[in-house]
C-alpha cells in the first residue's frame, strides 16, 4: 500500500500524520494487492476538510467529509470509505449468486426432484384407480 499525505493551509503535525497512517491501515483489511491510499486535507474557515482517494488494480473509491476538527473529520471519511468497501463486497456476493437457476448443480437437483414428483404422482394414480 502506497500512502500519500497532503495538506493544504493546515500545518503538517506527526500527530495528524500517525493518525492518518492508522486509519489507512484500518481500511487495509478490505483490499489485496498493489493500492494507492491518498489523503488531503484542509481548512476553509471553521471547517476541517479531508478526502481520500483509493485506486487499486480493480476499484477506485473517494471520500470527502467536513468537520469542526481534524480528527473527527478524519473519522468520518474513514467510516464513508467503509461504507463504500461494504457496499461493493454485497453487490460482487449478490452478482455470484444472483442466478442460481443457471448452475449445473441446480439443474441436476431440478431434474431429480422433477421425476420424483412424477413418480409420487404416478402411484397416486395407480392407487386411486
Amino acid at each position: 500500500m502506497k500512502l500519500k499525505i497532503s495538506f493544504k493551509h493546515l500545518k503538517h503535525t506527526p500527530a495528524l500524520d500517525e493518525r492518518i497512517k492508522e486509519k489507512s491501515e484500518k481500511l487495509d483489511k478490505y483490499f489485496e494487492g498493489q493500492t494507492n491510499v491518498s489523503w488531503i486535507c484542509w481548512v476553509h474557515g471553521d471547517e476541517h476538510w479531508a478526502e481520500i482517494k483509493v485506486h487499486g488494480p480493480k476499484f477506485d473509491f473517494f471520500a470527502k467529509a467536513c468537520a469542526d476538527n481534524m480528527y473527527k473529520t478524519l473519522d468520518l471519511c474513514v467510516e464513508k470509505m467503509e461504507r463504500q468497501f461494504e457496499k461493493k463486497k454485497d453487490l460482487y456476493k449478490n452478482k455470484i449468486h444472483h442466478a442460481p437457476n443457471q448452475s449445473p448443480k441446480y439443474k441436476e437437483i431440478e431434474a431429480r426432484v422433477s421425476d420424483e414428483v412424477e413418480l409420487q404422482e404416478k402411484e397416486l394414480e395407480e392407487k386411486s384407480a
